[in-house]
């Protein structure tokens, strides 16, 4: 295993960079998401750490070795990677055993280093009681983890995901995100993840990389991804955000709807329009004014459903801002009743672009 190190990697087909500039560790036995939507470069950044793609600009190294630059590109059977693409590519005619140590056969292993090889990963992926069957007899779960258990067996220095779980029904996506991240702790692969769902990466990543228009928007581990986003769009693709703008009074406070509201994150701009973000959790809502006046806003219910253990409100404050607010199944306010939010300042996260 090795560490996986992009250097100002760029892509260019014709004028339009499809990844740009971009610089990124993927440190020894981690696994990193390239999280985004359709278009972002995700899927480009990973075919070029593969050596499908050659870099336009910048280079990939892995340990202490240059695979890609813009004059010289490793193959991508020299690389020492795997990779498991949506399409899990089975072959029909051999059975999950055959399968999975085909690639072992490929460099010509010995049988009995093959059969202990196979044995131990079939244990491993719960895969020893469908070893003789066909992939055609296997539900998308099962041919997922064959493909996994292939992709591992021949020990790569570098695993690369591309959208595995997409071809997956909702309750087997959620299983198999349990079952990649407990397959990345038995064996510590160094792991690149591709896919568009952020449950996914929150799931199964040590750090998250959010792209946006061939560029990393932001990286951090899950949870500061989610508590601490930096920028509108990282607030608004990761789970939903409210992105509140208002009038930069001083480093730390906006007004809205003529109250001051204090924030956190990055500096605010004096007079400057400024973005905030605040989850619809975090906002607390009640029918009475608070006895703390700190960052109360006065607002009106506009509509208001009942989802069994919680409520979902959308609000409106002076001025015309609509806030989504989640508060417990309790707190029943009809539409057009007036309410006071509080928006709590450590959750208030000011957003640079």
């Amino acid at each position: 295993m090795a560490s996986v190190e992009l250097r100002n990697l760029t892509k260019r087909y014709g004028s339009n960079a499809v990844v740009d500039d971009v610089s990124l560790t993927v440190e020894h036995g981690k696994l990193v998401c390239l999280l985004g939507p359709s278009g972002c470069g995700k899927t480009t950044t990973l075919r070029l750490i593969a050596g499908f793609v050659e870099p336009s600009e910048g280079e990939i190294r892995v340990g202490d070795r240059v695979v890609s630059t813009p004059a010289n590109s490793l193959p991508p059977e020299k690389r020492n990677m795997s990779m498991i693409f949506q399409s899990y590519a089975l072959w029909p005619h051999m059975t999950v055993a055959e399968n999975i140590v085909y690639g072992l056969k490929l460099r010509k292993m010995d049988r009995e280093t093959i059969a202990k090889k196979r044995e131990a990963i079939l244990a491993t992926t719960k895969l020893a009681p469908l070893a003789q069957r066909y992939p055609g007899e296997l539900s998308g779960g099962q041919q997922q983890r064959v493909a996994l258990a292939r992709a591992l067996i021949v020990e790569p220095e570098t695993l690369l995901l591309d959208e595995p779980l997409s071809n997956l029904d909702a309750n087997l996506r959620e299983e198999m995100r349990f079952e990649v991240r407990r397959l990345h702790d038995a064996y510590r692969y160094t792991t690149v993840y591709v896919t568009h769902d952020q449950s996914e990466a929150m799931t199964t990543a040590d750090l998250i990389c959010v792209m946006n228009a061939g560029k990393i928007e932001q990286a951090g581990s899950p949870e500061e991804i989610y508590d601490r986003p930096r920028s509108e769009f990282v607030a608004r693709f990761i789970g939903s955000s409210n992105v509140i703008k208002g009038k930069g009074l001083d480093q730390s406070h906006i007004s809205l709807a003529d109250a001051r509201i204090r924030c956190a994150g990055a500096p605010i701009t004096a007079g400057a329009e400024t973005a905030v973000s605040v989850r619809p959790h975090e906002i607390r809502l009640s029918s009475t004014p608070p006895q703390q006046a700190d960052n109360v806003v006065p607002a009106t219910v506009i509509r208001q459903v009942f989802l069994g253990n919680s409520r979902d409100y959308m609000v409106e404050v002076k001025g015309g801002t609509q806030l989504r607010v989640v508060t417990a199944a309790d707190v029943a306010i009809p539409p057009g009743g007036a309410v006071w939010l509080q928006l709590p300042p450590e959750r208030c996260r000011a957003l640079v672009g």
